[in-house]
């Protein structure tokens, strides 16, 4: 009877310690793979825990690829060992498992709609061979950024080309963010609470490479 208990037992952590599979991409089938997993995975409220306090995040449906591939790795356990790796203030915090990549880029998804907004969460991308601006399968940034003077908006625009609605304009204004990487950079979700821990964390000590002296873990999980 005790040796039953304890196979059962073994069999019952067995399960529950088993990864999911984890489901293969390339360049070459990356749209199929993630527009797939983005029908059969609903979720959309992600959790980022740091010792410096904790992030809401709200993946958006408009961004179907990016969205999917971020469930995709926090399901798949590709971020178990995340950090903030580069932090520069008033510009950005970015993590993930550098310099860890995957054998793929996800295609742009530029929407006029999602601005580089403080709290925006954007995927990062290389500057190089990269004419059709894809992002990396793994390293994401928030954005902090600071707040634009009027002008300062009106000459971001014209500078990058931008048509930004009355709304948009205001919230640079008022809550600040960056310009400069809007529809250059794809923008997949937003902090909806914690916005103060992006401070806290973009306000740390950091080596000259922008890398922050003390390791900056994060715990990112689904709701």
């Amino acid at each position: 009877m005790k040796n039953l208990k304890l196979v059962v037992v073994l069999i019952f952590f067995t399960s529950c310690s088993k990864k999911p599979e984890v489901i293969p991409v390339t360049n070459e089938n990356v749209k199929d793979v993630l527009t797939t997993y983005f029908s059969k995975n609903p979720e959309r409220n992600v959790t980022i825990e740091t010792d410096y306090g904790v992030m809401k995040i709200t993946l958006y449906d408009d961004t179907p690829l990016h969205t999917a591939n971020f469930i995709k790795h926090i399901k798949e356990g590709t971020y178990e060992n995340a950090e903030f790796y580069r932090i520069f203030y008033q510009f950005m915090i970015q993590g993930g498992i550098f310099p860890k990549e995957l054998a793929y880029t996800i295609p742009a998804e530029f929407n006029p709609k999602y601005i580089h907004k403080k709290g925006a969460l954007s995927m990062a991308r290389s500057d190089e061979n990269n004419p059709n601006l894809e992002s990396s399968a793994t390293e994401f940034f928030v954005v902090q950024g600071s707040p634009y003077a009027d002008y300062q908006v009106a000459n971001e625009e014209e500078n990058n080309k931008l048509k930004l609605t009355p709304e948009q304009r205001q919230i640079y204004m008022s809550q600040g963010g960056y310009m400069s990487l809007d529809q250059q950079y794809t923008v997949f979700g937003e902090v909806t609470e914690g916005l103060d821990v992006i401070d806290k964390i973009a306000s740390v000590k950091v080596y000259s490479q922008d890398k922050p002296l003390k390791t900056i873990r994060i715990r990112i999980t689904l709701e």
